[in-house]
């Protein structure tokens, strides 16, 4: 039977009503809470900026929602390696407000102090920096858009030994990170026939790295490998290298992140020629690191792109896909179920997610230092392919 005008006229009412009450609820479905973790001041306070800048215009490339809910970024900083301050930290982020993810770490100390709240509470976490390979063992919650150690030196030690390099010495920043690197580069130049004459290991405190490229220079070998962590370290090391005559008597600089842009203008002209294998350079040719490189500029113009904010940006790209996979419900063992399988066009490169490791596979450039211009970049001179994480077999 028909209806009346009268009857038809209500039927519509009630629809838009209906509609308008459907679209309030999901207008004011509640935010997706983030909780990134770094040092947002002291000396390594460069990196908690560049994860927010990162975090930030990857949002901001998306139309300012993910998934069509709007993110809380809710940043907490540890100040450095400390890994009691980050567990409160993180603990207060969980439990009193409740975020829904977690990004972030720079140092592997702070990470592994962090596996079991974040086991517990099913948080996924998205490690943007700490470059040590078994973090991703400490919980099944932890996802990696970095690197590690091991996926950056193995390749760089295959490529020594085939320069004739019969003889290297290491030097690394004595923790988690820096003792990966050392055996990462020894075991593998070993493998390829070289000899490491002496592995050093300085202190995280050092400021003074002259005493160190005096027993490089005085070894005999025909290359240091390094490994620091960023900013002052990094800054201090190729200074000494350079005022202690390594270059000058023959010693060829092999690092992964010594040159990263963030201080690659400071080191000057005298980094010209140092070499490197890292998974990023800014100066990589593609679209992708062309709409990353903007989306930071836009959003800052002072912000670098460098492994550093690349990472954020990755990472919350994997926490995109998280939200979108969940509905933007809480759903931890959904949300990692879905990024084990993710693979992407990274500023970077092709990149996957390893389905075992939930760690980052992508390609490793050798990359040596060049003026283009007035400025230095890390010139990307041999692609070495797709790279996993050779130290968790270990």
């Amino acid at each position: 039977m028909p209806l009346s005008r009268r009857q038809f006229a209500r039927s519509l009412a009630v629809a838009s009503t209906l509609a308008l009450a459907f679209a309030n609820v999901h207008a004011q479905a509640p935010s997706i809470k983030v909780g990134i973790i770094g040092p947002f001041s002291g000396p390594f306070a460069h990196y908690g900026a560049l994860f927010k800048a990162g975090s930030e215009a990857y949002v901001a490339s998306e139309g300012g929602k993910l998934a069509g809910r709007t993110v809380e970024f809710i940043y907490r900083d540890t100040g450095g390696p400390n890994p009691a301050q980050t567990k409160t930290l993180v603990q207060e982020l969980i439990v009193k407000d409740k975020v829904d993810y977690l990004g972030g770490f720079v140092f592997t100390p702070n990470a592994f102090a962090v596996a079991p709240l974040i086991q517990q509470s099913q948080t996924p976490t998205v490690v943007f920096n700490a470059a040590t390979s078994a973090i991703t063992d400490k919980s099944e919650y932890f996802i990696r858009t970095s690197y590690t150690l091991w996926q950056v030196s193995v390749p760089l030690a295959q490529w020594a030994a085939k320069q004739n390099i019969k003889k290297v010495v290491t030097a690394v920043t004595d923790y988690g990170p820096g003792i990966d690197a050392e055996t990462a580069f020894k075991s593998e130049f070993t493998k390829q026939g070289g000899t490491v004459v002496e592995s050093i290991r300085m202190p995280i405190a050092t400021s003074d790295f002259g005493p160190f490229a005096q027993r490089i220079k005085a070894s005999g070998a025909q290359a240091v490998y390094t490994f620091l962590p960023g900013g002052p370290p990094n800054l201090g090391f190729v200074k000494a290298y350079n005022e202690n005559g390594l270059a000058k008597s023959g010693i060829q600089f092999l690092g992964t992140a010594e040159t990263d842009e963030f201080d690659l203008q400071k080191l000057g002209d005298s980094a010209i020629g140092l070499t490197t294998a890292f998974h990023y350079s800014g100066a990589h040719d593609s679209p992708a690191n062309r709409k990353f490189v903007d989306a930071l500029k836009k959003r800052d113009p002072n912000v670098v792109a460098n492994y550093a904010s690349v990472g954020a940006w990755d990472g919350m790209y994997v926490i995109h896909k998280m939200i979108e996979a969940t509905g933007g419900q809480r759903d931890g063992l959904k949300a990692i179920h879905a990024a084990r399988s993710l693979q992407w066009e990274s500023p970077r490169g092709p990149v996957r997610i390893d389905q075992k490791t939930r760690h980052i596979v992508q390609n490793v450039y050798l990359r040596k230092v060049e003026k283009a211009g007035a400025v230095l970049i890390n010139k990307e001179v041999q692609n070495f392919g797709p790279q996993a994480d050779y130290g968790l077999d270990k």
